[in-house]
């Protein structure tokens, strides 16, 4: 199974993108992993932004992928939940799950509706650009979980 992990806008600083390069590659030795980014919309009104920020992600999709929405009005999960959701998933031999993060104002009405599962990293707000670090750690600590591995006690 694939992973695709699509965001909206740039990773600006540097210790994210040394955040998202270090976890992209653990996960890299479990499954394929492609990163995608999306141009984020500017000077547009929030729901035209927010429109046009998902058709580019939409674009960045394949027809086959599962797609799964980061938003905090999602479903939480801990850990373990998340390994075994990505466990059935496999199991059921799904070919790509997408995770994808939202712009500023998050998700279209549309983009939302075609999302198979909406799920939440806290409760807390985070910025998007730490939330690409935050999934991904989370990424790899699920198969470390379904590999029966020590990174998660």
């Amino acid at each position: 199974m694939k992973l695709r992990v699509l965001w909206v806008g740039k990773t600006q600083e540097e210790w994210l993108k040394r955040g998202i390069d270090e976890y992209a590659g653990r996960i890299r030795r479990y499954a394929p992993l492609e990163l995608a980014e999306a141009r984020e919309e500017k000077g547009a009104a929030e729901l035209a932004l927010r429109s046009r920020e998902c058709e580019r992600l939409e674009r960045l999709l394949p027809k086959n992928s599962r797609l799964i929405l980061l938003d905090e009005r999602g479903s939480q999960l801990t850990s373990p939940e998340l390994a075994a959701f990505i466990g059935r998933q496999r199991d059921n031999a799904v070919p790509e799950l997408a995770f994808a993060v939202g712009g500023a104002y998050g998700f279209s009405d549309a983009f939302r509706a075609r999302a198979d599962k909406v799920i939440a990293l806290s409760r807390l707000t985070l910025t998007h650009q730490m939330v690409r670090v935050v999934l991904l750690e989370q990424l790899y600590r699920a198969f470390t979980i379904l590999n029966g591995e020590p990174y998660h006690h």
